[in-house]
């Protein structure tokens, strides 16, 4: 887990001791760079099985049928392919890569946990709970973009449990993964966090609402069925398919921690929120 020296392999006390030690080593340095923590806090230090690759087609991967992250080993120590580089000698785009993976694992961890026996400790999660309902309402039909380069020309498709959920995990994990690069982005220079300057906070909203605007939060789905993945490996939703504003929110509160001024004032840029067509509980979907 995480990258453990071979000669820890044999003492699984040892191991343990050393993972534990590996995810703290990531929430402080998440800490340090005064990125969000929120949910890295809520994951148990060994959910997530690490291992490192040298990966031709992606930065990394997650595997949730036994919760595996495979990273490139450019985003080991040295690129040894042993231990997780520290988070201050990431890149930005490094760090973006593994908060989207991070996701995956979180909201993977969210349905394991669900899916257990109320006497083992059954948390009814907010997020998954919203979650399902967006796969059913906003994920279940969807528009697509049959050629990536060709934006303006979409079909439908009805999706699958399978495919609207990694429909919905995609979508979801690349706002995450934006958000965090544009974070940085904006505290570069400052070395503070956007949350303590009006003027980096209202540089990372506008860059949000453009994004928005130029549909960028989209996902994507592998077909199953295997005459259409003959076709095309994966399908990229259209723009009409993003991110909805109301998800963006939710994920901002309750994944990113976002400061409530924070995102009142994200919405004033947006105005009068339009009403989504998906039932809201708790008024999570505003």
């Amino acid at each position: 887990m995480w990258g453990q020296p071979a000669e820890a392999a044999d003492a699984p006390e040892n191991e343990e001791r050393g993972t534990e030690q590996m995810w703290v080593h990531v929430i402080e340095g998440a800490q340090r760079l005064q990125l969000p923590t929120k949910f890295l806090k809520a994951l148990p230090p060994g959910f997530i099985h690490v291992e490192f690759d040298d990966l031709r087609t992606y930065a990394a991967e997650y595997h949730p049928d036994d919760h595996r992250m495979v990273l490139d080993r450019s985003l080991s120590f040295n690129a040894a392919g042993r231990m997780l580089k520290p988070l201050s000698k990431m890149t930005h785009k490094e760090l973006e890569v593994f908060y989207h993976e991070l996701f995956h694992a979180y909201l993977d961890y969210l349905a394991v946990i669900d899916a257990q026996p109320d006497e083992v400790g059954h948390r009814a999660d907010e997020l998954l709970y919203f979650a399902r309902e967006q796969q059913a309402c906003r994920y279940g039909e969807v528009r697509i973009a049959p050629i990536i380069q060709r934006k303006g020309e979409t079909e439908s498709r009805y999706l699958t449990q399978a495919e609207s959920w990694e429909a919905l995990n995609e979508t979801w994990a690349v706002f995450i993964g934006w958000a965090i690069w544009n974070q940085l982005e904006v505290q570069h220079k400052a070395k503070q966090s956007m949350f303590q300057e009006p003027r980096q906070a209202m540089h990372w909203i506008r860059r949000f609402k453009t994004a928005f605007e130029k549909g960028e939060f989209r996902g994507y789905y592998v077909p199953e069925d295997p005459d259409e993945r003959r076709l095309a490996r994966k399908r990229y939703l259209a723009q009409q398919s993003q991110l909805a504003l109301g998800e963006a929110v939710v994920l901002m509160k309750q994944v990113l921690g976002f400061q409530d001024d924070f995102i009142e004032r994200l919405m004033i840029g947006f105005g009068p929120a339009e009403a989504s067509p998906c039932s809201t509980v708790g008024g999570r979907a505003e």
